[in-house]
């Protein structure tokens, strides 16, 4: 990957990572328009490592908030768990899934018409909006579902938190604190699997600068993101997002139909 490159594919994952968009999906589509080989085992090393960069400015933007009480800590731990037993016992089927462009585009626009229905099914928040095991619980399998390329984790797990009945502020700052192990997770897998086989060790020295590169781009351009989402969702819900998925799924289907 080219130093531009890895800007481009950082801003992106920085701009779509808290957005109910899907930021993998739109890493793959981006790699296909800029040429870069998906299916490189460096290429998806960096897909899964360059969120830790976007997930590290959830942490300095609400430092105050993760040390906050043992019931923060416990109920993203359950929230937590579901993904992480889906992820172990069924990562290599969905690593496969990277760059499969088809995929990606058919959840951006089912998830797209969703999302046209997401404020009149869900959005009736009750005024105990206090986090607990049970809401946990419900938005850590939520989150299991953004495991198929194209879906997005911050969709499912707003949405799994709305469904909880939870205001849609409330419901994305969980989603944005709940990314912080489970990416963290998915991004300490994949550098554990590639420092156990030598080859893949020797890629990732000679592209550690750009690795790190992805990561302080996209952790500069989630912080911004962050600011901007928490506001527009809370003034407008998720319709926009919904029309944008639909397009934007829609022209990429047909871009892979004239090939």
């Amino acid at each position: 990957m080219t130093t531009v490159q890895t800007i481009l594919i950082a801003i992106v994952e920085g701009v779509t990572e808290f957005l109910p968009v899907s930021s993998t999906g739109h890493m793959i589509i981006a790699q296909k328009l800029l040429g870069i080989d998906g299916s490189s085992e460096f290429v998806k090393v960096f897909t899964v490592n360059i969120q830790f960069g976007a997930i590290l400015s959830v942490v300095v933007l609400y430092w105050k908030r993760f040390f906050q009480s043992w019931d923060f800590y416990k109920n993203l731990l359950i929230a937590f768990l579901p993904a992480a037993f889906f992820g172990f016992f069924f990562g290599h089927a969905i690593t496969s899934l990277l760059d499969n462009v088809v995929v990606v585009a058919a959840m951006l626009v089912a998830g797209g018409f969703f999302m046209l229905k997401v404020d009149a099914w869900f959005n009736r928040p009750n005024e105990d909006q206090a986090m607990n095991g049970r809401r946990a619980l419900l938005i850590g399998c939520c989150q299991c579902v953004a495991m198929i390329p194209g879906v997005s984790r911050s969709m499912a797990t707003i949405v799994g938190g709305m469904a909880t009945r939870l205001s849609r502020k409330n419901a994305a700052e969980f989603s944005f604190f709940l990314a912080v192990p489970t990416m963290a997770a998915a991004s300490g897998y994949e550098l554990l699997k590639v420092l156990t086989e030598p080859s893949m060790r020797a890629a990732l020295t000679n592209n550690l600068a750009t690795l790190l590169l992805g990561n302080g781009v996209a952790f500069v351009v989630a912080w911004a993101a962050i600011k901007i989402f928490i506001d527009f969702l809370t003034r407008y819900g998720f319709k926009l997002f919904g029309y944008y998925r639909i397009v934007a799924g829609i022209i990429v289907l047909l871009l892979l139909l004239k090939k």
